[in-house]
């Protein structure tokens, strides 16, 4: 029996590991599969040997932090990987942990086969990279074409595949009233997946929302959550004892949401995709601690945080950062789009050109599923 281990290091990750392992699972069910993954993942009946939110951690400081920690969680995967014998190792996004734990297995097994999907994104920072990484991993899936240059330069065996998020999901069918139960025009929030962005992002947020409520009476703001980060949500939008709230975190339902949506509000990210694939138009937003912010700004060589505007090559979502990223800032650049509908009709137009260079003729999970069972 065939065995491959999924390594991922966040709920993203999880996300589009599942939308291959679905496919492989229907092209070969005999396989035997074990993973570090969330609740995406194990949704397939697929065992974790861990708990997703003991390897996400986000920002410098933060990671130094927690170093002991991802240390000894870095080498007790490795140790269970090596445990299962899988013939393929299949890691997902995060590349800071499962390049690690990549590299450990292939110098303790180098007949397990590497494979990672969604390169690092050494256009950003760390170009070097692609020559050490070229020693532990034996195949890498591409999500961009502009990527395949940094990996060409090196002789790495590399496929372009395209981004997964780009593919039409199944419809649900659901009556929008069963999932929320006010009658008005949504608005959707995304505060993102992990703990320090939650807390950051959320209060921000709801002071947006308040100035929101003083011009507009008839948004339904709906956060959109993660399953982990739910009680923490619940907790700092109970406390701002803001009516016109909502949490989604079932992943079959905050598709429909978004569709229904006339504007989101989104932190950095790659949620910024599904936003634009459903022409819904939106504004980026993000803050870090003062301390990751110096470091990212001295390292970073690329304008724009958020992807399609880096393919761009110009500003076509508007992005509020660091500073920026505050309530008033948020109210006018939201309140500008509402009022102008040809701003909304060209932020639209301009993305679905990008989008358009972003798609392959075949499906994305397709091509990784494909790649991983001619792997075996």
């Amino acid at each position: 029996m065939k065995k491959i281990f999924i390594l991922t290091g966040e709920p993203s990750g999880d996300k589009l590991a599942a939308k291959v392992i679905s496919k492989l699972k229907i092209k070969d069910p005999s396989i035997n599969f074990l993973c570090l993954g969330g609740e995406e993942l194990k949704s397939l009946g697929i065992n974790s040997i861990s708990n997703l939110s003991e390897v996400t951690y986000l920002g410098f400081t933060r990671v130094l932090l927690n170093l002991f920690k991802i240390k000894r969680k870095i080498n007790e995967t490795v140790q269970k990987i090596l445990e299962f014998n899988p013939d393929i190792l299949f890691s997902v996004d995060s590349p800071d942990f499962t390049l690690r734990v990549a590299e450990k297995v292939k110098k303790k097994s180098p007949d397990i086969k590497t494979i990672h999907f969604v390169a690092p994104q050494v256009w950003v920072w760390r170009e070097g990279r692609v020559k050490k990484i070229k020693k532990f991993v034996d195949h890498i899936l591409l999500l961009f074409k502009f990527e395949k240059k940094y990996w060409e330069k090196e002789n790495v065996s590399f496929e372009f595949v395209g981004h997964p998020l780009l593919e039409n999901n199944k419809e649900v069918k659901i009556e929008l009233n069963q999932v929320i139960k006010k009658n008005k025009a949504i608005i959707s929030v995304f505060p993102g997946s992990r703990d320090s962005e939650v807390k950051k992002l959320t209060p921000i947020l709801l002071e947006f929302i308040k100035l929101m409520n003083e011009k507009y009476e008839d948004f339904l703001y709906v956060f959109h959550s993660t399953k982990a980060q739910r009680f923490n949500l619940e907790n700092i939008i109970n406390k701002s004892q803001i009516n016109n709230t909502e949490i989604i975190s079932d992943e079959k339902i905050k598709d429909h949401i978004l569709k229904k949506s006339i504007f989101a509000v989104s932190k950095s990210g790659t949620i910024s995709l599904e936003i634009s694939k459903r022409k819904i138009p939106s504004i980026i937003i993000y803050k870090m601690n003062f301390i990751n912010f110096l470091i990212v700004k001295m390292l970073v060589k690329i304008k724009y945080a958020n992807i399609l505007n880096i393919a761009a090559g110009q500003m076509i979502i508007p992005e509020l950062l660091q500073s920026k990223c505050n309530p008033k800032e948020i109210y006018k650049l939201v309140s500008s789009f509402l009022e102008d509908q040809n701003k909304i009709k060209k932020q639209i137009s301009n993305t679905e050109k990008i989008l358009e260079s972003f798609r392959t003729k075949n499906l994305p999970t397709d091509l990784v599923a494909d790649s991983l069972w001619k792997s075996l």
